[in-house]
């Protein structure tokens, strides 16, 4: 029987889950605000424009829906005034449609774990305002489960790179001046392990997730490449590039000082423990369960940069 997929955003994540969609051959349907079709967004997906923060709007939009794939946000500075009502707006269109929601998340909620490896056994303890919110979205989605309104799968990735990755750690501003010889802008410290999530992998643990009823009412963390110190991650995309490695180093007075002026660097500030720690993501549940499915990071990096460089020109 055929199954219908509706996405909501249009971002990076977005267009992961949809690739790995219209690799199975699967009928597609994305939803942004704007209804404008992304470059990377082909013909054969139908792209509507919407308000998402509208439960009128979603229910009528998952109408005949099959699975639902939650990868929208706010802007990061709104997050606390705008994400929860976003999210409730989706959550009650998937309940009346009656299909499975896959929602991708990110760390936030654990909070400061000192190092240790993060598993989906943590507790939610987030310290952060952001890292609150993501903590209270999870548990309103795994609530709605457990009463039997909606069946809701959680899949968690760290920062994640990859082709229209932008505004990430490691998006354009660590990428943008690496290709053009300059040195890589990076945030806080060069020499500590830190996961990063390739964003196609993210992509493709939503859809595995979304075809496995095993995975239902459950936290999975997506599997990633072996956990590198960024000084060795940036240096493999330098390597890719045919370049010697160098490096800006971003640390919490630079970002307050681009805090002054740009909000999102504000509301960075809260999250800079990720960066002046081990930050290391245990993600073996899923393999377990499903297999390992991280590209390596040699493939992923160079997937990266073909992306950029035909975004450069």
């Amino acid at each position: 029987m055929s199954q219908n997929h509706l996405i909501f955003g249009a971002g990076p994540l977005a267009q992961s889950v949809m690739r790995a969609l219209l690799k199975r051959g699967k009928t597609v349907k994305m939803v942004n605000r704007s209804g404008k079709r992304p470059a990377d967004v082909p013909a054969q997906v139908e792209f509507l424009a919407g308000d998402a923060y509208n439960p009128e709007f979603t229910r009528q939009a998952a109408q005949g829906m099959n699975v639902i794939y939650q990868c929208a946000q706010p802007a990061y500075h709104r997050w606390v005034q705008d994400f929860p009502a976003l999210q409730s707006s989706i959550l009650q269109a998937a309940a009346a449609s009656k299909a499975k929601l896959i929602v991708g998340e990110n760390l936030y909620m654990y909070g400061d774990t000192k190092g240790q490896p993060i598993h989906e056994g943590l507790p939610n303890a987030a310290h952060t305002r952001k890292g609150k919110v993501r903590a209270q979205m999870s548990e309103t989605l795994l609530e709605a489960h457990r009463a039997g309104k909606v069946r809701v799968v959680i899949a968690r990735g760290s920062d994640f790179y990859g082709p229209a990755v932008l505004s990430s750690t490691l998006g354009e501003r660590a990428i943008k001046p690496l290709l053009l010889g300059k040195p890589a802008e990076v945030v806080g410290a060069l020499d500590l392990p830190h996961t990063y999530t390739y964003i196609s992998d993210f992509g493709e643990a939503l859809v595995i997730l979304g075809e496995r009823d095993e995975a239902l009412g459950q936290i999975w963390h997506v599997p990633n490449a072996p956990t590198l110190t960024q000084r060795e991650l940036v240096s493999l995309f330098f390597k890719e590039a045919g370049l010697p490695p160098r490096f800006s180093v971003m640390g919490k007075f630079m970002m307050s000082l681009g805090g002054l002026f740009i909000p999102e660097a504000r509301e960075s500030l809260e999250m800079m423990y990720q960066f002046t720690q081990p930050f290391h993501v245990d993600a073996s549940k899923f393999i377990r369960a499903f297999g390992d499915i991280a590209t390596p990071h040699e493939q992923a990096i160079k997937e990266t940069l073909d992306w950029y460089r035909q975004r450069l020109h």
